[in-house]
């Protein structure tokens, strides 16, 4: 066929859902590994009950809507959701919660829309926000860091808690979350500087959740050498986030954390490079990508620093995935031979 009727690459580049759902599951374990070294025994088991939840339910869902069971139940999907929805939630979180969330984000947030890429919604995010606003009191027990305390949580300590098996006193085995211990303590008119004085507090942010950090971003970036996801997103978030924090640190040091704190602490890095670069609920055109993540980054910042919670990253995600249609719109790369608006 002569080349002047040949007007688009065609050519398969061999990637599937599947495939890159995989890889996905694989970049993730850096971060597993360094969060279990810290934190113990009870992130296995939240992956493993999320995980569980997550493809019963995928599986009841796909009878109910009468849809091809071993195609969608192998595409990996409900996998990276459950697991997803497992590094937000506290490793001490009872599994009726963790159940109800996993119920949200499969049920509600991707099957009542049509699917796998239909959702609008992240899942994993809709399931989180679902059970913070619903048990906010059960998601605020978070385990200390291993060494950080005299009685950090052992293995029965979490099933103890997950489980709920006989009186377990979650009081001696939790501690507050560098975020909320900064958030609070701002509130009380303490400085940035004497807060981070405190034993929960690393050489950025809190003990083991900036080297978990660490984790994630070595996994994101090897999602980048594969391929699976583009750099704008992560780009541009991250950027966001260092460049806003670093202009009101530099205004007013003691009242705003630094840079790094804000980069390091909670969900940021896991956020910027396998939630917000979500493919079908992320922004598809190059320009769109990095509006999209630059609005994450600015929301999430001005939850973090002036809303009610200590992290905004689900909300700032899911109001951005609410956006994504108009900046789509208004970033639809030009077609060649187009006219007209």
């Amino acid at each position: 066929m002569p080349d002047r009727f040949i007007s688009s690459p065609h050519e398969h580049d061999s990637s599937s859902v599947s495939g890159m759902m995989w890889r996905v599951c694989l970049a993730l374990l850096p971060g597993l590994s360094v969060y279990l070294w810290f934190f113990g025994g009870g992130i296995i088991i939240q992956c493993l009950l999320a995980v569980s939840f997550a493809l019963v339910l995928e599986y009841l869902m796909l009878k109910l809507r009468h849809q091809p069971l071993a195609l969608f139940l192998k595409d990996g999907s409900a996998i990276v959701t459950g697991l997803l929805f497992a590094f937000t939630i506290s490793p001490l979180t009872p599994w009726w919660i963790t159940l109800s969330g996993i119920a949200f984000a499969i049920i509600i947030a991707k099957h009542i829309y049509g699917g796998l890429g239909y959702n609008p919604f992240n899942p994993a995010m809709a399931g989180y926000v679902f059970i913070l606003l619903c048990f906010p009191a059960q998601m605020n027990i978070w385990p200390a860091t291993a060494g950080m305390v005299e009685n950090t949580a052992s293995l029965s300590d979490y099933l103890g808690a997950i489980f709920r098996l006989g009186q377990i006193d979650t009081d001696a085995v939790s501690g507050a979350t560098a975020l909320n211990q900064m958030k609070s303590q701002l509130g009380l008119m303490n400085m940035v500087s004497e807060i981070q004085h405190g034993p929960i507090y690393g050489h950025f942010a809190g003990v083991g959740r900036e080297w978990i950090s660490v984790g994630f971003m070595l996994g994101g970036l090897a999602l980048l050498v594969m391929g699976v996801i583009k750099w704008q997103i992560p780009a541009a978030m991250l950027g966001t986030m260092f460049f806003i924090s670093m202009i009101f640190n530099v205004y007013d040091g003691d009242i705003y954390a630094s840079p790094l704190f804000h980069l390091l602490g909670g969900g940021t890095i896991l956020c910027a490079f396998f939630i917000a670069t979500d493919p079908v609920t992320a922004s598809t055109t190059p320009a769109g990508r990095l509006i999209y993540a630059c609005l994450i980054g600015i929301l999430a910042y001005g939850i973090r620093v002036w809303g009610a919670y200590a992290d905004g990253i689900a909300f700032a995600v899911l109001i951005a995935n609410a956006c994504v249609p108009l900046i789509d719109y208004y970033t639809r790369p030009g077609v060649i031979g187009e006219t007209g608006p």
